[in-house]
Parts: structure tokens; sequence; C-alpha cells
């Protein structure tokens, strides 16, 4: 709720444009919920100071670009950036671990699933750009999949909810409790198919 009046103002000061830029910042690992800036931007044009479906736009640029930046940054300048004091700061060995782990024994789907976890969205981006496995066009399916998915119900939800904030917010940490029980589910399958197949 504190973000969410912190950005406000900004928002329908600087629209789109700030939109954009904040899901850039998102994009790298910068603590402000992805969700709550794709919700405020329907908000503001459920006010009236933006077309709904161009914040869907450019909702969906901002998300792809900032994953994509995170994801080329550790496909050609993985080794050295991964050192910078900074980013380390964002990117902590246990977080770029845990990717690299899920990465490795998951595969690409991973990606799908990381676009919904704040905490290993960034590690796992760059742990799949610096891996060198994966192609720029598989990247983009499974994240552009991904957010097709997230975007519109964040940005719709906000939208749709701009007069009565309350029932908004309720439905936002419904929607959030929801995604994390299915990852959890999800989790837990691709966990037995290991396991499964490691038996065999």
């Amino acid at each position: 709720m504190e973000i969410f009046q912190l950005l406000m103002p900004i928002f329908t000061e600087y629209g789109y444009i700030a939109v954009f830029v904040m899901l850039l910042v998102c994009g790298f690992g910068v603590p402000v919920p992805e969700d709550v800036t794709l919700v405020t931007g329907g908000v503001i044009a459920g006010l009236g100071y933006a077309n709904p479906h161009t914040m869907f736009a450019v909702g969906m640029a901002g998300v792809l670009v900032g994953d994509g930046l995170i994801f080329l940054l550790g496909r050609f300048y993985g080794e050295r950036i991964a050192r910078l004091p900074w980013f380390s700061r964002i990117l902590t060995e246990e977080r770029f671990a845990k990717a690299q782990n899920a990465f490795q024994r998951y595969g690409r789907w991973v990606m799908f699933v990381s676009r919904f976890l704040p905490g290993l969205r960034t590690p796992m981006f760059f742990s799949a750009g610096m891996s060198q496995r994966v192609s720029v066009a598989t990247w983009f399916v499974m994240d552009g999949f991904a957010a097709l998915i997230s975007v519109p119900i964040w940005v719709y939800l906000g939208y749709f909810g701009a007069q009565n904030w309350e029932w908004m917010f309720g439905i936002l940490r419904q929607f959030q409790h929801g995604i994390f029980v299915l990852l959890a589910l999800g989790g837990l399958y691709l966990l037995w198919r290991w396991w499964k197949s490691k038996k065999v």
C-alpha cells in the first residue's frame, strides 16, 4: 500500500514513461514489486489519466525490455558484471546458486516460472544468459508467454478497481497467494519427476 501511494502521484504526473521506467527498474532486481507497479498503472488508467489498452502495451514492453536487458547482460558480460560490488548486492551468491541449480535441473521452463518470482527472476534470467545454452528466441517465447498471463491481470485489475481500492487490494492479495500455491504445486511436481527419473 505504501509503495502504491508513492507511485500514484508519479505515474499520474508522468504517465506511460514513468510506468515503463519503473518496470525497467523492477527488472534489475530493485525491491519494487512489479505487480504493484502494473496495478498502479491500471489505476491511473481507471481514473482517466491513461488508456488501459495502451497501459497494457507499455507494461508488456517494460517487462520484456527489463528482462531482456538482464538476459543479454548475462549473455555478453556475465562474468565481469557478476564481480561488480553493486551488482553482487542484488545478485547475491545464494540467489545465483539457487538460480543455477534450478536452471540446470529443470531447463527452460524455469524461465517461465521465475517470471512470477521477483526474488529469483533477475538471477534466473542473468544465469540463463551466462549459460549460453538458451537462445534469445527461446528466452523471448518463455518470458513473453508468462508476461501475457501476468501483465494483463495486474493492469486490468487496477483499471477495474480504480474506484474501489479496498476490493482491488483484496483481489491482489488473493492472486499473489494463488500464484504461490500454484508454483509450489508445480515445484513439487517437477521434484517428483526428477526423483522418479533418478530411480529409473
